[in-house]
């Protein structure tokens, strides 16, 4: 069976995607701070019989990664790193001016920093991943999406997805610190992209959502309306299993070409 590895995965978007994963058939190691909710979780994901490792931690501390990936080998190697946990860097959100910068070094720890960490300790084990079994390496493509599912030979290598956010790429008042960090790692992504051919490397903007994430950005907000997490998930799946060429994606065009 396949194996990912998904971070912040006790709620929201990594524990949606993990559900799905889990009813394909995919073995998982799971991450999340607090353990009770990373534990409830992983109950959840084992109701169809997938493995499910749940380590409670913090992905900036080194010897926390390694053991996510030690897990991941235990259970017959990796084929999927999702970089999904997140901070803020401020709650709630503030104007530059204001930023505490310990909060600013938080969220690039966290949103930049450790993902970098974990491909590090993942990449020799991705590196021999045959999750897809078409085209050779896997082309740059930069922020357009016309060439999913394009690739023909085949060849060795999983996939790296790192969620990333339209605050990355867009001017919004009071979220500077935290775009910066998701720029940062969008920034990585390219980088790793161009440097592992033979890897598939996604950066997401997931769109808007209603996580808990954005309530603590910004509380006096009714986000209510907003779409939840499990709604993004499509998307994800579909670079999945269109083997994707590696690229920044938004997932709402995503979902409107699988329609």
């Amino acid at each position: 069976m396949p194996v990912a590895i998904i971070t912040g995965a006790s709620k929201g978007l990594g524990r949606a995607l993990g559900a799905a994963l889990a009813g394909r058939g995919w073995d998982l190691v799971v991450d999340a701070r607090s353990a009770g909710p990373l534990e409830e979780a992983a109950r959840e994901l084992r109701r169809g019989g997938a493995r499910v490792v749940a380590l409670p931690g913090d992905v900036t501390d080194a010897a926390h990664r390694a053991e996510l990936v030690a897990a991941a080998r235990d259970l017959g190697g990796l084929d999927l790193l999702v970089n999904n946990a997140s901070v803020l860097g401020a709650e709630p959100l503030v104007r530059l001016e204001e930023h505490a910068l310990d909060g600013l070094r938080a969220a690039l720890e966290v949103n930049a920093v450790a993902p970098l960490g974990l491909v590090q300790e993942a990449l020799p084990l991705l590196r021999v991943s045959s999750v897809f079994e078409t085209s050779g390496p896997s082309p740059y493509i930069g922020d357009s999406d016309d060439h999913i599912g394009t690739e023909a030979h085949k060849s060795t290598g999983g996939a790296v997805l790192n969620i990333s956010s339209d605050a990355a790429a867009e001017a919004y008042e009071t979220w500077g610190g935290y775009g910066a960090a998701k720029a940062a790692l969008d920034q990585l992504s390219a980088v790793l992209a161009v440097e592992e051919p033979g890897l598939r490397v996604w950066w997401v903007d997931p769109g808007d959502m209603r996580t808990d994430l954005y309530a603590a950005a910004v509380p006096g907000d009714d986000g209510s309306g907003r779409p939840l997490p499990g709604t993004v998930v499509p998307a994800l799946l579909r670079l999945l299993d269109a083997g994707a060429a590696s690229g920044r994606y938004a997932a709402p065009g995503l979902l409107d070409g699988a329609r």
